[in-house]
């Protein structure tokens, strides 16, 4: 999937949408930085990662106890290990580091998005913004909490766009940095085996292995890092239980998570999802009581379906386009969203490039009808994102509106993907990387 590389630019001022989002990157700045330089300090998890650096620094208990028995940093070894070199620095210059890693990642995962985006035509600078404009209340998320996944769809798309250009070393190589900073993006893997991308995978399994145990143990020593390594599995993929799993009990069968694994938990068991604000009346949106291993089943089969799903609508290499091509990836990263065992809020800004193809879809596909309904399942699909502002009750986001929301986006990406138009059918070759 070649595309030109006018597609691909710089910010620039002279672009009225690009002041706009020199403005945004502005304000979205000062909300990390004005409260640590003139207020009490910027909360959320930007303290963690100071702390997780100077841990570092100082040769400190990195997997150190907090709360009731709780760990304080729940990542592996390597975001610490990158963050302790702004740490060294001070808050403000860790602060302003991740901001600026926020922003650029912010430009390159909407310019990706729109060069991937399978489409014949290139979309107008506005057409082009609206996806981030759509999406920036997650955007403001990673901002304010200080969250890595905007990098992470960065880093995703990068590589995607790497593999494209015949560069299936580097890409494996971003999919491997992006696993070892946060673990979910590592349900790429079965994706390259599947498609047989075998040295993208291949280079996923060496780098993973560089940026989990080489890299780390050239800082915290071998010994030191293997140790780290096994407490870290341990207290977050070993301790999965009724209660919860991955130390974040409370949080993570509440209303804050809206993974498949939380919300089928919430639906067929009696979880309350106010179990994180012990000051509030338990509820419930059980529509079936069974017990947490009978759910498990269902989660696993709910899971089986989806990814069997995939694996039947997926076209054969042989008739793959560069339209089926953006379709696939935005589907594969819709269900990479939420197959996550932790689904917050923040997680959705994943769907920056599945909206990105389905807009181009609306205002491009030849079909007038298909444009119609398109932009009406975008709205529809808005609407539902919508309910998670705190002017609504909880209760949409505890039946999943957000998962609602993905899953709408994936059925019309779906669609799309077996209904092309005649023009667009001709396939392009392909061979595994």
């Amino acid at each position: 999937m070649r595309l030109p590389r006018t597609l691909l630019r710089y910010p620039s001022f002279r672009v009225p949408v690009d002041i706009l989002f020199f403005i945004a990157c502005i304000g979205l700045t000062a909300d990390v930085l004005v409260p640590e330089i003139f207020g009490h300090g910027k909360s959320k998890d930007y303290a963690l990662w100071y702390w997780a650096g100077q841990q570092v620094l100082s040769g400190g208990d990195l997997y150190a106890r907090g709360g009731p028995g709780q760990l304080e940093f729940i990542y592996l070894p390597l975001p610490a290990v990158l963050l302790a070199l702004p740490a060294y620095f001070g808050k403000i210059v860790l602060y302003s580091t991740l901001s600026v890693i926020n922003i650029i990642s912010w430009w390159v995962a909407g310019q990706l998005s729109n060069a991937m985006a399978g489409s014949d035509r290139v979309p107008s600078v506005w057409l082009a913004a609206l996806p981030g404009i759509v999406t920036v209340t997650f955007v403001f998320d990673m901002f304010d909490l200080g969250q890595p996944n905007l990098l992470l769809l960065a880093l995703m798309l990068v590589g995607f766009w790497w593999i494209d250009h015949g560069r299936p070393i580097a890409a494996g190589a971003m999919f491997a940095l992006a696993t070892g900073i946060k673990v979910f993006p590592i349900a790429v893997l079965p994706y390259l085996l599947w498609r047989r991308r075998w040295r993208v995978a291949s280079s996923l399994v060496v780098f993973l292995g560089i940026f989990l145990f080489l890299l780390p143990a050239s800082v915290r020593g071998f010994q030191r890092n293997i140790a780290e390594l096994g407490t870290w599995y341990q207290a977050m993929i070993g301790s999965t239980s009724e209660k919860g799993f991955g130390q974040r009990d409370a949080q993570n069968w509440s209303w804050v998570n809206q993974s498949i694994i939380a919300v089928t938990h919430r639906l067929t068991r009696p979880v309350n999802y106010e179990q994180d604000n012990p000051f509030v009346e338990p509820k419930y949106v059980n529509v079936a009581n069974l017990d947490f291993k009978t759910a498990n089943y269902v989660v696993i089969a709910v899971s089986l379906l989806i990814g069997l799903g995939f694996i039947w609508v997926m076209p054969a290499q042989s008739n793959m386009t560069p339209r089926s091509n953006a379709e696939e990836l935005a589907i594969l990263l819709s269900l990479m969203t939420v197959a996550s065992p932790l689904a917050r809020q923040y997680y959705f800004v994943w769907l920056l490039f599945p909206y990105t193809v389905l807009i181009q879809r609306a205002a491009f596909d030849p079909r007038p009808n298909v444009r119609k309904w398109t932009w009406a399942s975008l709205w529809m699909a808005g609407g539902l994102l919508a309910l998670s502002l705190p002017v609504f009750p909880k209760l949409f986001q505890a039946l999943g509106n957000n998962l609602a929301a993905t899953m709408l986006l994936v059925i019309v990406l779906v669609w799309h993907m077996r209904h092309p138009p005649e023009h667009s059918t001709q396939a392009i070759r392909t061979r595994p990387v």
